[in-house]
């Protein structure tokens, strides 16, 4: 009887080892088969699963002035980004990621639910390197950390206008950043690598493509300069009540821009309730009518024509002169002057008889030669070409008003190039805001005797004229005062005025030009010679020592010497208190 009970059960055990059997033998070829035949279609998913190409981002090239100063630089930091198909099943975590992250947990659940598909999202960029510690340390399942740049401004607001800024991509949006973004972001590299289920990088595999680094960009500006030049522009706007302000200093002998200083300003590393209104470059950008200080071209024009010399006498009694149904004039009867006395004066009705007496062709091609009309091709967004109407079209009144600077257009720099072009003897140089290494050659486009008369009738207006403010002890200067009219809808408002000064320095042998302009000055005070031309006068002064200029030999009388000396030590020196 137990014979026959242990049949079946031995039965069964070889039924159950040869079914056992046959699954490994089954499963030990299609193990052998897979990597034989298949192993490169399971490898290529695999590596589907877990390999990445990852974007190695470039670091953004360094600005920085002529003396190699930092005006932007870029600083590492990190971004945090997340998985939310690996991040949704973690629930828990969510309350410490937001609380990490300074947000509430209902923007976080916003954020991830509408794309709990998907494998990456930025929850927040650049963040600072406290926060990348703490997520690191907390290591929530899919979060993740990656490395970007961010740009920082040392220098803050004092070239915000020139330096312009990126965006949080590290793209520039304006100013030098902008102009020469292709240059300064370079190009990303690629990377292969491995990552786990959690996102992170276990392996580097290989690099497909090297990264090419931002170039750097040395400026022509100098940052010393620059600083002054803000500053006196900024006291000048509040002493003032003005709209804005702007200065800029070129190098006669290359055209570098030394410092170009805009007021408002602004800090372009904390941009957060600034309007787009802030961020314009006003001296590259903004257009007015420069008024008197274009009276040194007319001259120029008159001189060129052989009708006249410095010494020719102009009746500009009785301080009126008719065009027309127009009337212009000037501030006084200043009776009868000679040409450089025209100038000293400022007087309207002078350089109308001087550019009415010319052909017009003759007073537009001066114009045109010193750049007006044209752009500077500085390499700087948004510049304008200005406007400098065809002389075929002109009416009388057109080209009287022109003579003092009305029914015509100019940039700041445009107007500080002109004025170049005296200071240098005749000589039109193409305008940079890159350091120049080399010689800088130009254009002979006024005659070098016209020019060095012409400036000698600028130091005139300063010694002695309407200029006298922009003095710079120990050193000659020339230059010439402006206030106009600004224009509204309906015309020209007569309690509205840009004040302006236009200079260079020191005469004898001239390397820096400067041009101030004053916008909607609301204070005591509205004229060029008062309001615009202290600020000239305070930069130059620093601009000699930071530069070095041998100073020229001037004999002052006593009184005068005094009077020099305390201007020298205040700013603007109109005699008002900054504090």
């Amino acid at each position: 009887m137990n014979s026959i009970v242990q049949k079946p059960s031995s039965y069964r055990r070889r039924v159950v080892l040869a079914f056992v059997g046959s699954v490994a033998l089954v499963l030990m070829w299609r193990a052998f088969d897979l990597q034989l035949s298949d192993r490169q279609f399971l490898q290529e998913h695999g590596d589907a699963r877990y390999l990445r190409d990852v974007q190695i981002e470039a670091h953004r090239g360094m600005i920085t002035d002529r003396n190699d100063e930092p005006l932007a630089i870029s600083t590492p930091v990190n971004s945090v980004w997340v998985n939310p198909s690996i991040l949704v099943h973690h629930r828990k975590q969510w309350s410490l990621l937001a609380k990490t992250l300074d947000i509430s947990e209902d923007h976080l659940k916003t954020l991830l639910l509408p794309r709990s598909k998907r494998e990456f999202l930025f929850l927040k960029r650049q963040v600072h390197p406290d926060v990348a510690d703490a997520l690191e340390q907390a290591a929530i399942p899919g979060v993740g950390l990656v490395n970007e740049f961010r740009r920082f401004y040392p220098g803050v607001e004092i070239a915000a206008h020139l330096i312009g800024f990126t965006d949080v991509d590290d793209r520039g949006q304006e100013g030098i950043e902008l102009a020469f973004d292709s240059s300064l972001r370079g190009a990303p590299g690629l990377n292969r690598v491995i990552k786990d289920r959690l996102g992170r990088v276990v392996e580097q595999v290989e690099r497909l493509k090297s990264v090419q680094e931002g170039r750097d960009i040395a400026l022509s500006i100098d940052r010393r300069l620059q600083y002054v030049a803000n500053r006196e522009v900024k006291k000048a706007v509040e002493i003032n009540k003005a709209v804005a302000g702007l200065m800029v200093v070129l190098d006669v002998n290359t055209g570098e821009v030394l410092a170009l200083a805009n007021q408002p300003s602004f800090n372009p590393n904390n941009r957060g309730n600034l309007k787009d209104e802030y961020f314009r470059n006003r001296a590259v950008t903004d257009l007015f009518e420069p008024g008197s200080t274009i009276k040194p071209f007319t001259v120029a024009a008159g001189l060129d024509s052989g009708l006249y010399t410095p010494t020719t006498p102009i009746d500009t009694g009785p301080g009126t002169f008719r065009v027309g149904r127009h009337l212009v004039r000037d501030i006084h009867n200043y009776g009868a002057l000679d040409v450089a006395g025209v100038i000293e004066k400022s007087s309207n009705v002078g350089v109308t008889k001087i550019a009415l007496s010319i052909e017009p062709q003759q007073l537009w091609h001066v114009l045109d030669q010193v750049g007006f009309g044209h752009m500077t091709q500085v390499e700087l967004p948004s510049e304008p070409t200005g406007r400098l109407n065809d002389y075929r079209g002109w009416r009388e009144i057109e080209h009287a008003t022109l003579a003092f600077g009305y029914g015509m257009s100019v940039t700041a720099l445009q107007l500080a190039r002109a004025y170049a072009v005296i200071a240098s003897g005749g000589i039109l140089r193409p305008v940079s805001i890159q350091r120049q290494t080399t010689t800088v050659g130009g254009t002979r486009v006024v005659a070098e005797l016209t020019a060095l008369a012409v400036r000698d009738m600028l130091e005139r207006a300063v010694k002695s004229g309407t200029g006298k403010a922009a003095a710079v002890y120990g050193y000659r200067v020339g230059g010439k005062t402006g206030t106009v009219h600004k224009t509204t809808s309906s015309g020209y408002d007569k309690d509205k005025y840009r004040s302006l000064f236009a200079g260079f320095m020191p005469v004898s042998a001239p390397r820096l030009v400067g041009v101030v302009v004053i916008d909607g000055p609301r204070g005591s005070e509205h004229y060029g010679g008062l309001v615009a031309a202290p600020v000239f006068g305070s930069v130059m002064q620093e601009a000699a020592r930071i530069f070095n200029l041998q100073a020229d030999e001037i004999k002052l009388d006593e009184k005068t010497s005094a009077q020099l000396t305390s201007q020298s030590s205040s700013t603007p020196r109109n005699g008002k208190n900054l504090q």
